[in-house]
């Protein structure tokens, strides 16, 4: 089943390639820093006096942020086109982090959190992702796989230096370097981002769009939308808390660090599988057969305690909640028009953002009350199996209106 088609060229633009690079580097950087706040989530409740629930409360004010200001910017991409949108990143990214070396209280830390979710995070995400994806008309899947593994390899790369940093610098060095490194990455990066010829001509002629999909726009992001918030609030509890169980367990903050990299770099290869699968045997199958591997690995964190055990599980992780995430892209981009792309992903990345930021603070305050991680990757598993449940429905509904309107198929 096609979304889309405005006479697609015979052979997609070389430029597009550019942009999978461009967008790759931004989001690294962005969800990048998302990994960090389990690193620096110990030492700042040290120093301040932070509960675990507090701090990892941070995690969740980012992804509030980055959920209700993507809806705007994915408006605003949608009207005007995303070319500006790198350059804001970059200076808000760099800002936020600088400006993290100087708190000193519990709210500043969640102000400077919420500014980078929203002007950095926001915008170098669900809109640019949406730009990627209509670069190519062919196998869009593979390149919004690689797209999106970028984020993966920042959340291996970004808290694993940072983890080194904060050993020998401590955490206020560590935030003005990491300041200073986005800086001067993102800011040059920003001028490679072009909007997709593709969008250009939806956005400006919307007439002569065809859009091919047995449901409505408005409903298939109400189904994205349902079981994002769950699969999300399973894939952010060990994100946010794995590092602090390993080294509860006793583990240094080097070899837990190790762990989250492994299983961060495993990702990188599942958003790629994840894109190509949805090539290959279809979007939401590929989200589905992901979202099961995420559900059945997550519960095991707190019960492995070798390296090996523990390695293959963060493999196995990784590999499949990052599936997941490319898979939700690919979703959108095959079910809805160019020229509502950029809502849609926005859309749908809310609810994930809501999900992400509810998932990392609930394992936090299960933490809290239990004393140990076991109830918090219990419930991951359970919200795991509920998005399963509701990805079931949402195929089966797509079933049956083919077979009520077969000229859909």
């Amino acid at each position: 089943m096609i979304a889309n088609v405005i006479q697609a060229p015979a052979k997609d633009p070389s430029y597009g390639w550019v942009m999978v690079f461009a967008v790759f580097t931004l989001s690294a950087l962005a969800f990048g820093t998302l990994g960090t706040i389990s690193v620096f989530l110990k030492p700042l409740s040290a120093e301040f006096g932070w509960t675990r629930g507090e701090a990892s409360l941070g995690y969740t004010v980012i992804s509030f942020s980055s959920a209700i200001f993507g809806i705007l910017w994915g408006y605003i991409a949608d009207k005007y086109g995303t070319r500006y949108f790198g350059f804001v990143a970059a200076i808000a990214m760099a800002a936020s982090l600088f400006a993290l070396s100087g708190q000193q209280s519990i709210y500043q830390f969640y102000g400077l959190y919420f500014l980078f979710g929203a002007f950095g995070n926001a915008m170098v995400t669900s809109p640019l992702f949406a730009n990627v994806g209509f670069w190519f008309t062919h196998k869009p899947g593979l390149a919004l796989g690689v797209t999106a593994s970028g984020g993966a390899v920042g959340q291996g790369v970004v808290p694993y230096l940072c983890a080194i940093s904060l050993e020998q610098y401590g955490w206020q060095t560590t935030y003005v370097v990491s300041a200073v490194v986005y800086f001067c990455i993102a800011f040059p990066i920003a001028f490679l981002i072009k909007e997709s010829p593709l969008r250009e001509v939806a956005r400006n002629n919307p007439e002569v769009e065809v859009r091919d999909f047995p449901l409505s726009e408005r409903e298939v992001i109400i189904w994205i939308s349902m079981a994002i918030i769950f699969c999300c609030n399973c894939m952010a509890v060990p994100i946010v808390h794995l590092v602090p169980l390993l080294t509860d367990n006793g583990r240094t903050l080097d070899e837990a660090t190790t762990v989250l990299t492994l299983l961060m770099f495993s990702g990188a290869f599942g958003r790629i599988v994840g894109g190509k699968l949805g090539d290959t045997i279809g979007a939401l199958p590929g989200y589905i057969l992901m979202s099961a591997g995420q559900t059945v690995s997550v519960i095991w964190f707190p019960y492995f305690h070798s390296d090996i055990s523990l390695y293959l599980l963060a493999i196995v992780f990784g590999f499949t909640y990052s599936g997941v995430m490319s898979s939700i892209l690919v979703c959108t981009r095959t079910m809805v028009s160019a020229r509502y792309s950029g809502r849609a992903m926005s859309i749908t990345s809310f609810f994930g953002w809501i999900g992400m930021g509810t998932g990392g603070v609930v394992g936090g305050l299960l933490f809290d009350v239990t004393g140990n991680y076991d109830w918090s990757f219990g419930f991951a598993a359970g919200v795991g199996v509920i998005n399963l449940i509701i990805l079931g429905l949402f195929f089966m509904r797509i079933r049956i209106q083919v077979a009520l309107s077969p000229a859909s198929a």
